[in-house]
């Protein structure tokens, strides 16, 4: 589980293919590797991946052909910057919201613009999310916890604050630009009490 809160932006070192799925070598920035061990889970744009090596200022995870399908890491290439955090622990504030780290499906940036000093971001989403996305609800964005300013049957709109483009990849966000969705957890267990 995480927070949704960004530790640090990094970027990818090597994609390599290994048996049909690939293992991404991920430099971490500011994120310090020091109490991170083998088998621990760091979030990649919102993707949870498991480490598998670990050395100085980077480290290594194997990525499935369904999550290189399902997610944007398909796309990722070696220099491709990613929002990073490791998983919470007992001890870890609670800043944003619960986030699995299972990336529901992918949207698309379609608007941008000013806001005072932040910055007003429209997303389209895949039509079978949108009934899990609600006005002041919570959303991950590349691993990012927002809260959902507004929505429009198959699109939602934020605010991004200065913090937040500051210490994530929104600022290098373009009209067009693919990224990682994660819906509310408790949107998902509500919809699934209410069916039985």
């Amino acid at each position: 589980m995480f927070t949704g809160i960004i530790q640090a932006i990094g970027a990818i070192r090597a994609v390599d293919s290994v048996g049909g799925d690939a293992r991404l070598r991920i430099g971490v920035g500011d994120l310090s590797l020091a109490d991170v061990s083998l088998g621990d889970s760091i979030a990649v744009n919102g993707v949870c991946l498991t480490v598998v090596a670990a050395t100085g200022q980077e480290f290594a995870a194997d990525v499935s052909q369904e999550t290189l399908t399902l997610t944007t890491l398909g796309a990722a290439v070696v220099g491709t910057r990613v929002n990073l955090e490791p998983a919470l622990t007992l001890a870890t504030p609670l800043g944003g919201h619960l986030v699995s780290g299972h990336v529901d499906g992918v949207g698309t940036v379609v608007g941008l613009e000013p806001d005072a000093r932040s910055a007003r971001m429209r997303f389209s989403l895949p039509a079978p999310l949108a009934r899990y996305v609600a006005k002041k609800g919570s959303i991950t964005i590349d691993g990012t916890s927002l809260t959902v300013n507004d929505v429009a049957e198959r699109e939602f709109f934020v605010n991004i604050v200065p913090h937040t483009l500051e210490r994530t990849i929104m600022s290098g966000y373009e009209h067009g630009t693919r990224v990682n969705l994660e819906v509310d957890l408790v949107a998902r267990y509500l919809e699934r009490l209410i069916q039985d």
